[in-house]
């Protein structure tokens, strides 16, 4: 070998071993991209894992109930009068931490013209206002203007009813006492004296035959619903119809409360329907015994949900 060649192999020789170098790595990185021989448990596939999107990752799929987004508007049932009897009226409110404040407030300004068509009306005088409600032991003590204790009025006990009602439907109330300006209701009690105690119960005579609480009268429904309330009818049964705004029917089915006539028992029924109809009408009634004809009829009438 010349001087020469040799010379350049010589510079040649470390050249050569930075390129075995490089090919090792690379070979080496390709193994283990590849599983690597040992079937081990390797950083790669992990890190692939975490990487990957998952539905418990997104702000949306929370669990978490402080992570549960609050309704804009819920469903409530104020309690008017129709025909006389006491009338359930739903209505859905912008969402309150004070429902039955708001709910008081909404029963005091009345009937809305739509319900107002259908019948719908108030025994309550009319500018009456909340001055203050406490809830506490199941007990509501609300503080009213001096309207409603107003003697033209007469606000026993169709107005005093429709109170008592709207407050009961929450489960934290059973019970109602009322003041006004401050002072006992009804009125002649002497101040300071401790308000009369309403409940449900001191009411039942306004209840029509078959009194339906929900759906109430305006409610949007979807499939199934449920309906429920209170009945004093012959054995306790009833038939429910729900009926499109042509007046073809949708559904028919019977319903059976806890207790029969004289006595008043309470019913609870899921009804499923399909219907591309946007509206209709909720039909309960019974049947005579002796013709067949309708009797204790009461017509709610309803918005679909979703058609």
């Amino acid at each position: 070998m010349t001087r020469r060649a040799a010379a350049g192999l010589t510079r040649l020789f470390p050249l050569l071993l930075i390129a075995g170098a490089l090919a090792a790595v690379l070979i080496a990185a390709l193994a283990a991209a590849c599983g690597g021989g040992g079937g081990g448990d390797s950083p790669q596939p992990t890190a692939t894992v975490t990487a990957t999107a998952s539905p418990a990752a997104s702000p949306g799929a929370s669990s978490s109930p402080s992570a549960t987004p609050r309704p804009e508007r819920t469903p409530v049932t104020l309690y008017y009068i129709r025909g006389g009897e006491l009338c359930a009226v739903e209505r859905r409110m912008p969402y309150t931490v004070a429902p039955a404040r708001a709910t008081l407030n909404a029963l005091f300004k009345g009937p809305t013209s739509s319900e107002r068509s259908a019948g719908v009306s108030t025994a309550m005088p009319g500018g009456v206002k909340l001055r203050g409600i406490t809830i506490a032991g199941g007990t509501a003590s609300v503080d009213l203007s001096s309207g409603f204790a107003d003697p033209a009025a007469d606000p026993e006990p169709d107005a005093t009813a429709q109170v008592v009602y709207a407050l009961t439907q929450y489960p934290t109330v059973r019970k109602v006492t009322i003041r006004v300006e401050g002072q006992p209701f009804p009125a002649g009690e002497q101040p300071g004296a401790t308000p009369a105690v309403w409940r449900r119960a001191d009411f039942r005579s306004l209840e029509p035959a078959i009194f339906v609480e929900r759906p109430g009268l305006g409610a949007v429904v979807s499939s199934p619903f449920t309906m429920r309330g209170t009945a004093s009818v012959y054995e306790g049964s009833f038939t429910a119809r729900l009926v499109d705004a042509g007046g073809r029917r949708v559904v028919s089915t019977t319903v059976q409360a806890t207790r029969g006539a004289p006595g008043r028992g309470v019913f609870r029924k899921e009804i499923a329907f399909s219907t591309s109809a946007a509206a209709g009408t909720l039909v309960v009634f019974t049947q005579s015994m002796e013709d067949g004809s309708q009797q204790n009829t009461l017509r709610i009438p309803i918005t679909f949900a979703g058609n």
